[in-house]
């Protein structure tokens, strides 16, 4: 009986082991948020589920107890609402207290639709009904003003993100993220649906529509630093108060249509959008380095792809309506651990032409209902609706009462499509509890206060001009040749530029946001009358792209026009992004074409104020001088007109690759050859002044150990724009054996944060001199180390390396002109803690040795000895497991470090051991008997 309970303790034992593994390795205690969010998930009903799926949209400004959004929130509860330009949501006049009064009342309606509706003594707003959930009220606001911004009145028109990119600067992307927080707190808005995390891969297809400015560049890494910084700075300057839905996953940069438009179709498998379009989207979720710059949501894209599972022929349907293509996508490790952490997924927007065109080409047919079932079955969590109609209903708002009654049906007669709205409800509860901690009015309206600091963060644009614009053609110095001086005051200014107007809403009057005179007038501004008086209003003149092309089209029919190009010592031309459904935005490009005869004896300057490869080479070789300021806010305007009168430099570097004047991103982003890398070790032994300045002698080098294991670093690698290499760049680390001739070995490591780690064990004697290469950089400080031929007898140890790269914090760039020497670390063992699959495992192997040996041997010798064999064999395996087990759990010094090939070894030899010890006692015991 005895016998029978210590085998069924280690048995127990045996089995907590990988529980407490997986506790302690994996699960971290449920968050406040989470207990709050189950516990009001309990007291809902169906209709207050279902209804927290829906960010809906709405028309107009003021809204009533009459008005249908106000159904929607209070009866219908919708989770959210989106505010949008095109839906009238704002107002030109006062439009920061306008837009203050509009969230105010949405969020007020829900806290008062959850009060009861009879009561003869006023609330006190201290016992909170348990069904009161705060909506979310959503906006994008990209930057860089109309078209990509919500609201163009009141707040900080805020660059793109292209011109952020251009600064190569994480200061800079987070300030501009903590003021877009700010702001858009302040104002009463809790979720952002951006920033953008496409990678421009393919920049751009002529004919063909792209991202432009609405993206950080076109390399992976530094799209997800930027974004990361972005949305750390949303966070903070919100006070935590905003949710950031990153967008367009999985990732738009290669499509040549936009979002809005249509459902554009990448050739890419997943194994080529793991290395380009999802690397940002990775960064900033299960691989972020802390909860404050972990996006909360992902905007689902209406994209599909072909090959995406390896077959070029087979193409999916768009992702945000098919669930193998999101599933597949968040198996993946980052995004699986960061949907375990509660990451909710948001649909584009459900009603969008792209929608429309791709389900209902024909105009019949479009099933609103299904078509919202099909996204939320996908995968997505929140369903974005906006003009969304049925062709049988009225309205939106029509289409929307039947989808939610179709959603709270189904809830009921379908216990797995409950379940899975159960599962997104729960996401989105925790969401807003994470924003607010406790449900209270209080807490989610802002104060009122917050909008004095509205619309007064100029700073951050003036800093961003001035570090992003690019001097795309010539360089610095040949511009210094051919245009020496600045216009003088006797010389004519022709300004031609490509206008942009907008309306805040549709009886809002038409405003100017890029017009015909913006660059006239700064230069007047900064350089005319009372401001230094280097130019004269009388010889300057100003022109709209629609005027240049219609004199293009009849030069004889715009004499005005044609005198000022034939008089004009400088022509400046402005213009922003082609749109071949506007031929007149394309003027800049037919006028470079067709009157070459009106460029001789001129200075013709252009400003692009958004992508920068929209110009061919041929148009750059046309023309004096060709910068881009990725923006056309009037900071940016500024900027332009400064650098036209040489007052200040181009001091940005390129993001995204440009053919038209041969820069390659990937190659710019390469290691830079004229650097020597910088080798870092460190020991205990301490280092002499003449090692560190490399006149060491043989006596002073550090001596190691044959077999001994060192630790070495870089120091920071840089790229040809003087910033860290993206992380993943191939470092090479050569270790020479002097006296042993050629004898050269090497080992590879990958960089993180532009610095690469690796661990070596010294294989052979004699002198040894380490470099680090990363091509084409192939100059690096010089190690060297003496390995003393071991007391008795040269030996040499041939062993397999592998690298072993760990993270380390970004470290201050300090330049290195000289090589240096210094010593050595060893490296720690690495703990693995046993999983639940090597307990399984463990127990396979046991319980067959033991039953192996109990029928080989049951009939040779007697059952009893048979029994007691198999259960020593059984006893040893387990108990040799839960032995070696502690060091991991509980960090023992006095075992190695193990792996679970190391464990199921282990468990075979504790095995065999229980059964050789059962055969001595089995051999000691017959003597026994025979000597009796």
């Amino acid at each position: 009986m005895k016998l029978i309970r210590f085998f069924a303790f280690l048995i127990i034992i045996s089995i907590l082991i990988p529980i407490q593994s997986v506790n302690t390795a994996n699960l971290t205690q449920i968050s406040e948020a989470e207990i709050k969010a189950q516990d009001l998930l309990q007291k809902m009903t169906p209709e207050e589920r279902v209804g927290q799926l829906f960010l809906v949209a709405f028309q107009g400004n003021e809204v009533t107890s009459e008005s249908e959004i106000y159904n929607l929130i209070v009866n219908h509860h919708v989770g959210g609402v989106i505010l949008r330009l095109e839906n009238d949501n704002f107002i030109a006049t006062n439009t920061v207290q306008n837009i203050y009064n509009l969230t105010q009342s949405l969020q007020q309606f829900e806290w008062e639709g959850s009060l009861p509706e009879v009561s003869d003594e006023p609330t006190s707003g201290v016992n909170l009904p348990s069904n009161y959930i705060p909506i979310f009220i959503s906006v994008s606001q990209e930057g860089d003003s109309y078209p990509n911004n919500s609201i163009i009145n009141g707040v900080t028109n805020l660059p793109s993100q292209l011109a952020i990119g251009a600064t190569w600067d994480l200061d800079l992307a987070e300030r501009v993220g903590s003021v877009l927080g700010q702001e858009l707190k302040a104002l009463g808005f809790n979720m952002l649906l951006g920033p953008s995390l496409d990678v421009l891969d393919l920049p751009y297809v002529e004919g063909g529509d792209d991202l432009g400015a609405r993206t950080f560049g076109g390399d992976p890494f530094w799209v997800g630093e930027l974004g990361k910084a972005y949305i750390r700075g949303v966070h903070a300057g919100s006070d935590n108060h905003m949710a950031v839905i990153s967008k367009h996953f999985p990732g738009r940069g290669s499509s040549d249509r936009l979002p809005e438009n249509e459902v554009a179709t990448v050739r890419k498998s997943l194994e080529q959008l793991k290395q380009i379009e999802l690397a940002p989207y990775f960064s900033v979720t299960g691989n972020a380095p802390d909860q404050v710059s972990t996006t909360d949501g992902l905007l689902m894209s209406h994209i599909r792809y072909q090959g995406f599972q390896g077959n070029i022929r087979a193409t999916t349907r768009p992702v945000s309506f098919d669930q193998s293509a999101q599933e597949q996508l968040m198996s993946l490790p980052a995004f699986a651990t960061w949907r375990e952490s509660g990451g909710i997924i948001v649909s584009d927007n459900l009603g969008s032409n792209a929608v429309r065109k791709f389900f209902n080409p024909t105009g019949e047919g479009f099933d609103p209902r299904q078509i919202s079932r099909n996204a939320f079955i996908s995968g997505n969590d929140l369903l974005l609706l906006d003009l969304y109609v049925d062709t049988s209903d009225l309205d939106p708002y029509a289409t929307t009462l039947r989808v939610l009654e179709f959603f709270t049906q189904k809830y009921s007669e379908d216990p797995a499509f409950a379940q899975r709205v159960d599962s997104s409800v729960l996401r989105i509860l925790k969401l807003k509890y994470q924003l607010y901690g406790s449900f209270e009015i209080i807490n989610v309206i802002p104060d009122i206060s917050g909008l004095s600091n509205v619309g007064i963060n100029q700073q951050i644009n003036f800093d961003i001009a001035s570090n992003s614009v690019v001097l795309m053609s010539p360089d610095i110095v040949e511009l210094d040749v051919i245009m020496p001086r600045p216009p003088q005051n006797n010389e004519r200014i022709l300004f031609i530029t490509d206008t942009i107007s907008a309306r805040q809403c549709t009886e809002c009057p038409n405003q100017s946001i890029f017009g015909v005179n913006t660059m006239q007038e700064a230069v007047l501004r900064l350089y005319g009358p009372g401001a230094g008086d280097q130019v004269i209003p009388a010889r300057m003149a100003s022109y709209t792209f629609t005027d240049l092309y219609r004199y293009l089209q009849e030069p004889g029919s715009y004499s005005v026009l044609d005198s000022e190009l034939r008089n004009a010592n400088w022509i400046v031309f402005s213009f922003i992004k082609p749109n071949y459904d506007r031929e007149e935005t394309l003027a800049l490009q037919k006028f470079l074409a067709d009157r070459q005869d009106l460029l001789n004896n001129k200075k013709v300057i252009a400003f692009g104020f958004n992508a920068p490869y929209y110009l061919d080479a041929t148009d750059i070789s046309k023309l004096t001088a060709y910068y881009v300021l990725f923006s056309k806010t009037s900071a940016f305007v500024d900027t332009a007109a400064r650098l036209l009168f040489q007052e200040m430099t181009a001091e940005g570097v390129l993001p995204v690759s440009v053919p038209g004047i041969g820069y390659d991103l990937i190659s710019r982003t390469a290691p830079n050859p004229n650097q020597i890398i910088p080798l870092l070790l460190n020991s205990n032994v301490e280092i002499s002044p003449s090692e560190l300045n490399g006149s060491a002698s043989l006596s002073e080098i550090p001596k190691v150990e044959l077999g001994e294991t060192i630790s070495l670093e870089t120091g920071v690698i840089v790229d040809y724009n003087m910033n860290p290499v993206p992380d993943g760049t191939i470092v090479r680390f050569l270790f020479s054996y002097v006296d042993k001739g050629n004898n050269v070995q090497q080992v590879e490591a990958i960089t993180q944060t532009g610095i690469a780690n690796v661990t070596y064990r010294v294989q052979n004697t004699g002198l040894v001199e380490i470099r680090a290469v990363s091509d084409p950089a192939y100059n690096s400080d010089i190690i060297k180390i003496d390995v003393p031929v071991p007391e008795g007898a040269e030996a040499t140890i041939v062993v397999l390396t592998t690298p072993e790269v760990t993270e380390t914090p970004s470290p201050t760039l300090m330049p290195t002109n000289t090589p240096t020497e210094t010593t050595i670390i060893i490296s720690e063992n690495q703990h693995v803690l046993p999983k639940v699959s090597d307990w399984f495992a463990m127990i396979v192997i046991v319980t067959s040795i033991s039953g192996g040996l109990f029928f080989f041997t049951r009939k040779r010798i007697p059952l009893r000895w048979s029994l007691r064999w198999a259960l020593l064999a059984f006893t040893g395996g387990i108990f040799a497991y839960i032995l070696i087990s502690f060091q991991s759990i509980f960090r023992l010094e006095w075992t190695l470090s193990i792996k679970s090939i190391d464990l199921m070894a282990i468990s075979f030899i504790g095995a065999m051991t229980g059964w050789f010890l059962g055969w001595i006692w089995y051999i000691r015991r017959k003597l026994e008997i025979q000597n009796t």
